[in-house]
């Protein structure tokens, strides 16, 4: 659960996750947040891992995979911070992985009722279109930050994850699917963020839809082919943990 100045709406989060699949261990990763997100995470049961600074969501997530490697988790799962993220789906969203190394939980997908208008929506449109073409597997939602990894994926991710805009969602996918991941997506429902303030305005949407054009040019255009052991090597780490993450 990647965290920068949540402290509105991440205890409840974490309370409401841990209540719905008390097996599942949740890890934050406080992204150098200026407000009480830390230590209203680990109030409310979390693992927190401080970040000195912010690095963005990229950053953070990377840290994430880091720490699961450390630990030799199996699997992943990213839910959001703010609420948005659905935690009776986190077990759908893992399952996923039974036949893939990435599984997304995707909106537009014949669930819930969430909704996108305007340069956001056609953006999401255009860019799962194109990445449905390079996975070979009809995907709806690229965009979406609510998405599971296997042992396969989290050594790719730590090798490979991008820091840079919308490269935790666009470049992260277009990467992996090029170095040899299989993705799927199941359908999720997903609401408004339960607090703060949202990252897309309306003229942040239209900034939104030309960046991630050229996000995916350039993700299109990296070359990745990585080695055998690279993904397929046993975890390594001194401290044993089970489950997911």
């Amino acid at each position: 659960m990647p965290a920068w100045n949540e402290a509105e709406a991440i205890g409840n989060t974490i309370r409401h996750v841990r209540d719905v699949v008390p097996q599942h261990d949740v890890l934050v990763v406080d992204d150098g947040s200026k407000d009480d997100t830390p230590r209203i995470a680990e109030q409310a049961g979390a693992t927190v891992l401080r970040l000195p600074f912010n690095l963005g969501v990229g950053g953070a997530m990377r840290a994430g995979f880091k720490y699961a490697l450390r630990h030799r988790y199996h699997a992943v799962i990213q839910v959001d911070a703010d609420g948005q993220h659905d935690p009776h789906d986190i077990d759908r969203v893992l399952a996923g992985l039974e036949h893939s190394d990435i599984s997304i939980g995707a909106r537009f997908a014949g669930r819930g009722s969430y909704g996108a208008k305007g340069p956001r929506r056609w953006a999401m449109f255009f860019l799962a279109k194109v990445i449905s073409a390079v996975a070979r597997t009809p995907l709806t939602d690229v965009t979406s930050g609510f998405r599971a990894a296997n042992e396969r994926a989290i050594r790719q991710y730590i090798s490979h994850f991008p820091t840079e805009y919308l490269g935790d969602t666009i470049d992260s996918l277009v990467v992996a699917i090029k170095s040899g991941c299989k993705v799927t997506q199941v359908p999720v429902e997903m609401k408004e963020r339960q607090a703060g303030t949202p990252s897309q305005g309306p003229v942040k949407s239209s900034i939104y839809l030309a960046r991630s054009g050229l996000v995916l040019c350039f993700a299109l255009a990296r070359r990745r082919t990585p080695r055998a052991a690279e993904l397929h090597a046993p975890l390594s780490g001194d401290i044993a943990g089970e489950g997911s993450v």
